[in-house]
């Protein structure tokens, strides 16, 4: 019995597809894809935007300590609800780590998370990423709605929301860097 060429282009193609759901590749793949289809978030225009002004919020750092989001009072803050489980949420990290090596003294960064924090480590090791992570104190009040992760928000120094950001984002663009620049840079 002869099989034809068409018969094993078809068998090849079923098993590249079916590689999506039971690999490794298939993760990788969607990763790649979820990148490649995030674009930049649209920033608020500058009489549309909501402010903050309770920065009482309270959080735990990487080493599990508490502490309070008044501290960033006055700063350019940048936040992002993440879920390492969450196949978006680890497309958009590689390019939250790019921003947060461009501006990580410049803005102040949270990368906030309610999973406990062993999972959270081994991710971070995994994927080679150095940003500091916050963790989700669940019940306790919050200054911003929280959205399903990956959300985000850019906030000025005076506490107006720049960003809000529902869904996957590129956040390594021209678009970003320009906000932050003119964001840091105000008074």
């Amino acid at each position: 019995m002869k099989i034809s060429r068409k018969t094993i282009l078809n068998v090849l193609l079923m098993a590249f597809v079916l590689s999506f759901f039971v690999t490794p590749l298939g993760y990788h793949g969607k990763i790649l894809l979820n990148r490649i289809f995030s674009f930049s978030p649209d920033v608020i225009e500058v009489n549309e935007e909501k402010r903050i002004t309770d920065y009482n919020w309270k959080l735990k750092d990487a080493n599990w300590e508490f502490f309070n989001f008044e501290n960033s009072r006055d700063n350019v803050v940048f936040i992002n609800f993440w879920a390492s489980w969450r196949l978006p949420c680890a497309a958009e990290l590689k390019s939250i780590q790019n921003l947060y090596d461009s501006y990580k003294n410049k803005v102040d960064f949270y990368i906030i998370t309610d999973e406990e924090r062993l999972p959270v480590e081994a991710f971070m090791k995994e994927n080679k990423f150095t940003f500091p992570v916050t963790y989700l104190i669940i019940g306790e009040r919050t200054p911003l709605t929280l959205l399903e992760p990956p959300s985000s928000y850019i906030i000025d120094k005076k506490g107006y929301i720049r960003v809000e950001q529902e869904g996957i984002a590129d956040w390594d663009n021209k678009t970003i860097y320009n906000l932050l620049n003119e964001l840091t840079e105000q008074k």
